[in-house]
């Protein structure tokens, strides 16, 4: 929106196209939405007080957590909102994949927010019904894929190689070794791997959000070198010369990343521990969400998953114990996700959190060095 607005009146003041550059605007998308999100924040968490938006806490879990019953939840539409925000005051709004982006944090924000609505308001963990959640995050996996796909659809007359390359899963720390997705027709390949890194990643950042800052602190980190693959892949000199597949108008979702980062920082003042707002499933499915379809849109699944690989402990825990469970009647943790298995042997809330983002700090720094070791 500022973006148009500037390069209107550069033609008056040529030093005003100063805001084309994209740095300067994932910087300024970062500063924004940490300042709307601090600043809105006091007045978000008294209202959500005022309704008595409190927190229902799981009784079969660690004993420690019932002092938070109570607590305001639902601050992940501050997150939203901070992020909105700051993209539409900075991105180019004509870039498609902007709109898909905020398309999923419409669809998985709705799906959150009735969730931690239906929690609240029966006194109950458990929220919406499995069936109802698991259908409109489909909806939302799924439309971002077919979205994609017409878009590398666009490009296939004039540049065959560039369309593939859109399609395609790139393997780590190889120059040329892709699994051709796009070999399916219709793009049924593609769409279908889509929609599980969406949802997957969805799933995975809500089970890790069970601590003050524990999911907010990685998702800053990965939003981060995300938007690093971001420009790099959207610029056709960085992708050659680092053998990163060349996705034009990518470049545009480091103000994402930026708003991101920004927000999540923001959020963070008021989530460490102990925390005042807690971000409910509106925020932790839409975070994961947002960090799944960028990780799509780079062709940087794999690596996602590496720098995300404390989002994919937490899943993976939870399902061995579920499997366990069903199968041999035995539990493998002490309780799952993995992080109240620490805290049932003892460490403090705070200690798991802060390790927890220690090696996130590592699994970031070693998805990034992929960029160079092919």
């Amino acid at each position: 929106m500022l973006l148009w607005l500037f390069e209107h009146l550069a033609t008056f003041d040529k030093n005003l196209l100063v805001f084309k550059y994209l740095t300067l605007r994932a910087m300024l998308g970062v500063l924004t939405a940490l300042g709307f999100s601090m600043a809105l924040g006091p007045r978000v968490i008294e209202r959500l007080r005022a309704l008595k938006f409190g927190q229902a806490v799981r009784t079969d879990g660690p004993q420690s957590h019932l002092v938070k019953q109570g607590t305001p939840t639902m601050g992940g539409v501050l997150i939203l909102l901070s992020i909105a925000f700051a993209t539409l005051l900075w991105c180019d709004l004509s870039n498609p994949y902007v709109w898909i982006v905020l398309g999923v944090m419409v669809v998985f924000g709705a799906v959150g927010w009735a969730d931690d609505w239906l929690k609240i308001k029966h006194k109950n963990p458990k929220g919406l019904s499995a069936g109802k959640k698991y259908f409109w995050t489909s909806v939302g996996a799924l439309g971002a894929g077919i979205a994609l796909y017409l878009i590398s659809r666009q490009t296939e007359s004039s540049n065959p190689q560039q369309a593939r390359d859109m399609l395609d899963l790139l393997i780590p720390l190889f120059k040329d070794l892709t699994i051709p997705l796009s070999a399916l027709p219709l793009g049924l390949g593609f769409i279908a791997f889509t929609y599980f890194v969406i949802n997957g990643a969805s799933n995975a950042v809500n089970m890790t959000d069970g601590l003050d800052g524990l999911a907010i602190m990685p998702v800053v980190m990965v939003a981060a070198g995300l938007g690093a693959f971001a420009y790099l892949s959207g610029d056709a000199r960085y992708a050659a010369y680092l053998y990163l597949p060349y996705i034009p108008q990518t470049s545009e979702l480091v103000v994402i990343c930026g708003a991101m980062v920004g927000s999540g920082l923001g959020f963070l003042w008021f989530n460490a521990h102990p925390a005042q707002v807690f971000m409910g499933d509106v925020g932790a499915l839409t975070l994961g969400a947002m960090l799944g379809t960028i990780a799509v849109m780079v062709r940087q699944e794999l690596v996602f998953a590496i720098m995300g690989g404390i989002f994919v402990m937490e899943a993976v825990s939870v399902m061995l114990q579920v499997g366990s469970y069903k199968l041999r009647k035995k539990r493998i943790f002490r309780m799952a996700p993995i992080h109240h298995h620490f805290e049932e042997k003892g460490w403090k809330e705070t200690q798991v959190t802060v390790r927890f983002w220690i090696i996130t700090i590592m699994l970031v720094l070693t998805g990034l060095m992929t960029i160079k070791l092919r």
